[in-house]
């Protein structure tokens, strides 16, 4: 088992790009970044689309809740480089067949969009990936019907506060590790820890191997872990 700390743009690479942004996504999988972070919701017509807030006030020229569109509707509104709304379809055919981890965060802990997980879960099963999804959620009960829909994925909990108990927390709800917003000790357990753009964290974070780091500057953490490298070389 490698103890490679995998680094993951967290919504692409917003550093340079739009948040959530087809354009962020592609420039990522094509300079290095191991893996992608990204929410997906559903449009009215129940079709996944990736965006972090479940309002398009933020990041689009329009207004208004997701759900209240069909994703054709969605399709008059823009991101700020006039990139239209992502499918989750379209990241998926960009991802296929190429070395980048993705990590699909299910956007339920506001609106529990019905059914969403079975129908993320079936578009998946299309794609030609060669990882297998990492799904992740803040509501833990998505991850127990995704999980009672499909057993052999891997399901992370989403927190920001200190997981209490977390081996029987992973036993009990069959879950694959934790996605936390801070480092907390947790022998032998996968931990990717969002959304870290301090080089200095970042250096910390490498030394205690955690699973992975979520960062909106994917480029600099793989500078940050370049630099560990020569290091470790020159010890050597």
């Amino acid at each position: 088992m490698t103890n490679k700390t995998l680094i993951f743009g967290h919504r692409g690479y917003p550093f340079k790009f739009p948040e959530n942004s087809l354009d962020g996504f592609e420039y990522a999988i094509d300079h290095g970044a191991d893996g992608l972070e990204f929410d997906v919701h559903l449009t009215k017509d129940n079709v996944p689309v990736i965006m972090h807030d479940e309002k398009i006030n933020r990041t689009t020229n329009g207004k208004g809740k997701i759900q209240a569109y069909t994703y054709a509707e969605l399709q008059q509104f823009h991101l700020s480089d006039d990139e239209k709304i992502p499918a989750l379809k379209e990241l998926l055919a960009l991802a296929s067949q190429k070395p980048i981890h993705l990590n699909l965060e299910f956007k339920t802990n506001k609106i529990h969009y019905p059914n969403i997980e079975r129908i993320v879960l079936d578009m998946v099963k299309e794609f030609d990936l060669v990882y297998p999804v990492i799904y992740s959620s803040f509501n833990l009960d998505s991850l127990k019907i995704a999980n009672k829909i499909d057993a052999t994925q891997q399901y992370c909990l989403l927190s920001d506060h200190q997981i209490d108990h977390p081996r029987e927390l992973m036993i009990k709800d069959h879950l694959a590790g934790f996605h936390l917003s801070h480092y907390q000790p947790l022998r032998n357990v996968k931990e990717r820890i969002w959304t870290i753009d301090d080089p200095v964290k970042q250096r910390n974070l490498f030394a205690m191997h955690v699973a992975g780091i979520i960062t909106d500057n994917f480029e600099m953490a793989k500078q940050v872990e370049a630099s560990l490298g020569a290091v470790v070389q020159q010890r050597v």
